[in-house]
């Protein structure tokens, strides 16, 4: 009998940043023993197009599995479908503000309210500048909740020399969150 893949959902809003929601789907797509699940809101498809030139066909491509937004009856919004958790990448304030109160009105949130309500992993990478009270606030209940808060914030110690080598590192330390083999994507502090 072969060994079931371990499930990832990988969610993209209408936050800027769906070059990190794509870049881990690639990254995926190389990994045998992972299986992807994304689902993007409408406001992510306007994104997509807008910073990457890419339609939802292609994105699609890019993964094992696709879910409709408004798809409440999708596997991934079931706690009985087992998966190792789910990452929004980019994640709006809007899909913040559900996650953090619990309101389950799409596939997003509801796949987080899954995941967090079953102890598995929830990445948040939240986009947005400058932020306001609510904000740090819903970030602050969804951490309360289990909840890891991962702005794509790049680092500038590793001297990365292009926008994709600053994309790469953070999805590269995202998905080390899962144990996903995430080599050459960054190189972890070593110390002076």
């Amino acid at each position: 009998m072969s060994q079931q893949k371990k499930r990832l959902i990988i969610a993209m809003t209408g936050a800027t940043g769906a070059c990190y929601g794509v870049r881990m789907l690639q990254v995926l797509r190389e990994q045998q023993d992972w299986e992807t699940h994304v689902v993007i809101s409408s406001a992510g498809l306007v994104n997509l197009k807008y910073e990457l030139d890419m339609d939802r066909d292609a994105l699609y491509a890019l993964a094992d599995k696709t879910h409709g937004i408004n798809d409440i009856a999708a596997s991934i919004a079931s706690g009985s479908f087992k998966t190792e958790g789910i990452i929004i990448a980019p994640c709006s304030m809007k899909t913040l503000a559900a996650i953090a109160h619990g309101f389950g009105d799409n596939l997003i949130s509801r796949s987080a309210d899954v995941a967090l309500k079953e102890r598995r992993q929830v990445v948040i990478m939240p986009r947005e500048t400058p932020l306001n009270l609510a904000h740090i606030r819903n970030m602050a209940s969804a951490t309360e909740m289990g909840a890891i808060i991962f702005p794509p914030m790049p680092a500038f110690y590793n001297k990365a020399n292009s926008i994709a080598a600053m994309v790469d590192e953070g999805v590269g330390r995202v998905l080390d969150i899962f144990g996903v083999d995430a080599e050459g994507l960054f190189e972890p502090w070593e110390g002076l």
